[in-house]
């Protein structure tokens, strides 16, 4: 993939100061890397298969400091990868000490509001499988967030209640863990959505018990 390229993508997306940093782990384990429209399920993914060169994707509008600490977390499932094979659980012990590795030399505030990168030190003594696992760095990164800061989230509006999310119209269900099922309203299709996703236009359903 072309260098430069690569570099032009990681310069309009994470914060200026990581941007050399991001760029030499592109150089030191190149993969194909591209951007994608909105997804419901996922901010960003690394696939590899046999014979191919490796991929990551990470959403197009998803702001600087989310981009960068996805980046980052698919970056450390390649290197695992890399270094063990297919054998690691996806989200183990190898893949949480390799982003704690990679994320060490952007822990300062060079990088990260003070703010912020507490809730990050904190986020990183146990890294969950999603940044949107851990509720109270999604707050944090929200605040950073212009277009998220005063949206309301899945987690607020209650079951039974419609609501609009990159477009489409889902119905809210069942909480399981840290997501929730949700039906599309035209396909009939269940989605695990993010439960500390921001939401478009709720009906809000008033359920009795």
């Amino acid at each position: 993939m072309n260098p430069v390229h690569v570099y032009s993508l990681l310069e309009k997306h994470v914060p200026a100061t990581a941007l050399p940093y991001c760029f030499q782990l592109w150089q030191e384990h190149p993969f194909d890397f591209r951007l994608r429209k909105k997804r419901i399920s996922k901010v960003g993914d690394f696939t590899c298969h046999p014979g191919r060169t490796p991929r990551i994707t990470i959403n197009h509008d998803s702001p600087p400091y989310l981009f960068l600490l996805t980046y980052v977390h698919e970056v450390a499932h390649l290197i695992v990868h890399q270094t063990h094979g297919w054998k690691p659980e996806a989200h183990g012990a190898q893949w949480k000490e390799t982003f704690r590795q990679l994320m060490s030399p952007l822990m300062k505030e060079e990088v990260f509001p003070s703010d912020l990168l507490q809730v990050l030190k904190e986020h990183l003594t146990q890294p969950k499988a999603s940044s949107f696992s851990d509720t109270k760095l999604t707050q944090a990164l929200r605040q950073y967030d212009e277009l998220q800061k005063s949206a309301t989230l899945l987690s607020e509006i209650p079951e039974g209640s419609i609501f609009g999310l990159h477009g489409r119209w889902f119905t809210k269900g069942k909480l399981k863990r840290t997501r929730v099922l949700c039906r599309e309203l035209k396909t009939k299709r269940n989605f695990l959505v993010h439960v500390d996703v921001p939401v478009e236009s709720a009906q809000l359903s008033f359920l009795t018990s």
